[in-house]
């Protein structure tokens, strides 16, 4: 569901190569990555437990405009006595600069997780979600809002739902770069299940790959995120390692 770092990591690395080489018209990247524990917005995906991600990239530099795909291993559908065990993103946007320090993105982000079989459980929606959001950033500081279209990851009657997203990367010395974040997910039609969540982290190129890791936790009710399979806590805060290599 979230893809922040490899938009790090690339941005880690055009700044190397920026003074060497202009940018093309259109660019392909690729990535990949491993991960101790797969958060989003927080929440663990995979019980906890680590998770192999991926995706593509295409960008058309003279316009901004830009798509991709990503997915990643999930526990969280069979977990919720439903099926399938990946998530795939799809999503296309423009970004660019409102002035020379101000930046935007926009677009549209749909996560499919297909014959998940959710809306055959009782309490459960069908867990695809779509979004469409809105970020505005200046120097290394963001401000992101994301509002979902249709229900949200299988909440009954959770269209509408919000998330803001404040955060900043911050360049440290020795090549790394500190992670700040906060963010609130709100569910509508269901105080319980909304929440804050928040990171602390450094991300560091290592040429071969880039490392990540970050301090992540939630306040969210431990009674609506305990997983079905263990009844483990599923925003609890816990230290998340990520390796990761953008081609």
């Amino acid at each position: 569901m979230q893809k922040i770092l490899f938009v790090i990591a690339a941005t880690l690395a055009s700044g190397l190569l920026h003074a060497q080489e202009a940018k093309p018209d259109n660019e392909v990247s690729f990535n990949v990555a491993g991960v101790s524990d797969y958060r989003y917005r927080g929440i663990s995906q995979t019980r906890l437990q680590p998770a192999l991600q991926g995706g593509a990239d295409y960008t058309n530099n003279p316009t901004g405009l830009y798509a991709g795909a990503w997915a990643s291993t999930i526990k969280w559908t069979k977990d919720a006595g439903g099926s399938g065990d990946v998530e795939v993103d799809l999503y296309a946007g423009k970004r660019g600069q409102l002035t020379s320090d101000l930046g935007y993105d926009v677009g549209v982000l749909a996560y499919v997780y297909a014959d998940n079989g959710l809306k055959s459980v009782a309490g459960f929606a069908n867990a695809d979600t779509q979004e469409v959001y809105g970020q505005l950033s200046y120097g290394p500081a963001y401000i992101k809002y994301s509002h979902a279209v249709s229900n949200l990851f299988g909440i009954v009657d959770s269209k509408n739902s919000g998330y803001l997203d404040l955060g900043a990367n911050i360049d440290l010395t020795g090549g790394w770069t500190g992670n700040l974040h906060i963010g609130h997910q709100k569910v509508r039609n269901n105080d319980a299940a909304s929440y804050t969540d928040w990171k602390l982290g450094v991300t560091r190129d290592f040429g071969v790959v880039t490392g990540a890791l970050a301090v992540i936790g939630t306040n969210a009710s431990e009674s609506a995120y305990a997983s079905p399979a263990n009844g483990k806590f599923l925003g609890k805060t816990a230290l998340v390692l990520t390796v990761s290599k953008i081609f």
